[in-house]
């Protein structure tokens, strides 16, 4: 089991800068503006040769009861219990302030051991207030740069003193190499949340875990780390993001909500399956269509979900209308699927991880060559290429040249004449022959090599 470090200390003291350190990625959003991060964090950490799960965490601070503040502590709490050791970060240039006394009494009262990080080190005023933690009583301060990288040494050896042999590295899966049905299997699916602010996101990621995981509020933009969990449904696992909602990019004038929107899409990017959740009562808006093309275009599997689905009156053929207003808004996944639910009452969820596993499995799907070419003489036969210029373009053959997304390559004459309405139509015949539904499928043509092009013309 892999031995697990949280970093706690009061807002704004470089927490969320030493867990990028530590898990070598820019993972967490950091800023100057105190308290951007809010949901706990965990990664995979290594310092030298230790390898150990770190847990960024909200900065300790007092809040009315129920407060978002309130409840922001209650996760670093939840945090605290789960770790095996905690490390107080305390910023050396501010020196030591009321809250940093208070907050390891805290800290001693949790009963693990406790490195005192004192960050920000560097200067003369960073020495002066890494002296002055001393007196906090919770040993000698490791004087670190998170920012600039000094004093990890320094940190290395104060976290070898508490960690046993170092474990080894868990196996990773590259995209790019080939799978097999056994690694598909056992694997988990990469699933992104993403959609307006305010959908309901969190929500229905925590009634997925049983807890309060994440923090909810009616407020929109709650969120604003893509924070990923791990979610075991009848018995396949799941590595699922929660990300911040994406609104019009002209209404977006924070410096810290561009940040969280970069970090949602990085993690459509990292994503195999997308979901993207719409309310119920203000689906298929401009901002929704956005956001599906802006899938379509990464290459991702996606799944719409229409969430507060229990605030919505009855009515007969509901569901038959969802999916039709699905096609028409959204050709270029023609036939995705599309699932209401309520992340707050828990109402189709069963068939929201069903739809995640029917779209990855068409994601990886491979079409045999044989069958390929048996439809593509067909569907050329059926309908022709349109001749440009009054020449005929010639189509030769296809190949599917890999999975996630399906992707084939066209081998023909003229590849900058075939129009888009044709591989738009060649597109929709592959999903309806091969049952790829809603998957993004990617055609590239290619001009075959033209065997006399190295015979010179003869003069006349």
């Amino acid at each position: 089991m892999s031995f697990t470090i949280a970093i706690i200390g009061r807002p704004n003291v470089g927490k969320s800068t030493l867990f990028n350190r530590l898990v070598g990625q820019k993972l967490a959003l950091v800023d100057d503006e105190p308290g951007v991060t809010r949901d706990r964090r965990e990664g995979s950490a290594r310092l030298g040769d230790l390898e150990f799960t770190v847990i960024d965490t909200a900065g300790l601070d007092e809040g009315a009861k129920g407060s978002l503040t309130a409840r922001m502590q209650e996760q670093t709490e939840t945090a605290i219990g789960l770790a095996d050791a905690l490390m107080f970060v305390i910023d050396a240039r501010a020196g030591l302030t009321p809250n940093d006394r208070a907050f390891a009494d805290f800290a001693r009262r949790a009963s693990k051991p406790v490195v005192l990080v004192a960050n920000k080190s560097e200067g003369k005023h960073g020495e002066l207030g890494a002296m002055e933690s001393y007196a906090l009583g919770l040993g000698d301060p490791i004087q670190i740069s998170a920012e600039h990288g000094e004093g990890m040494s320094d940190l290395y050896d104060a976290l070898a003193a508490l960690m046993p042999e170092p474990v080894e590295e868990a196996e990773e899966f590259d995209d790019d190499d080939i799978i097999s049905d056994e690694d598909l299997a056992r694997r988990p699916i990469r699933v992104a949340i993403v959609g307006r602010p305010n959908a309901g996101k969190s929500t229905l990621i925590n009634h997925l875990l049983g807890e309060e995981r994440l923090l909810t509020s009616a407020e929109a933009g709650t969120t604003r780390d893509s924070i990923s969990v791990e979610i075991t449904w009848q018995g396949r696992d799941f590595r699922v993001f929660d990300t911040a909602g994406l609104r019009r990019r002209s209404r977006i004038e924070e410096k810290l909500e561009k940040l969280s929107v970069a970090d949602a899409l990085r993690a459509v990017r990292f994503a195999e399956v997308v979901v993207m959740m719409m309310d119920a009562q203000n689906r298929f808006e401009e901002q929704d269509l956005r956001i599906a093309d802006l899938i379509e275009r990464e290459g991702r599997a996606i799944v719409l979900a229409v969430n507060k689905w229990d605030l919505m009156e009855r009515k007969p053929h509901l569901i038959q209308a969802l999916r039709s207003d699905a096609d028409h808004w959204l050709p270029q996944v023609k036939g995705a699927p599309i699932v209401a639910v309520s992340g707050l009452m828990g109402e189709g969820i069963d068939r929201l991880m069903t739809a995640i596993q029917d779209a990855y499995a068409v994601w990886n799907k491979r079409v045999p060559t044989a069958a390929l070419n048996r439809w593509f003489e067909q569907a050329v036969d059926a309908n022709p290429p349109p001749a440009v210029s009054g020449r005929r373009l010639k189509l030769n053959y296809i190949t599917q040249t890999k999975g996630r997304p399906p992707s084939f390559v066209l081998f023909c004459s003229r590849a900058d004449a075939v129009p888009q309405s044709y591989l738009r139509y060649l597109t929709n015949s592959l999903r309806e022959a091969f049952d790829l539904p809603g998957t993004p499928i990617r055609i590239t043509l290619r001009e075959k090599a033209n065997p006399f092009a190295h015979k010179r013309k003869r003069p006349s």
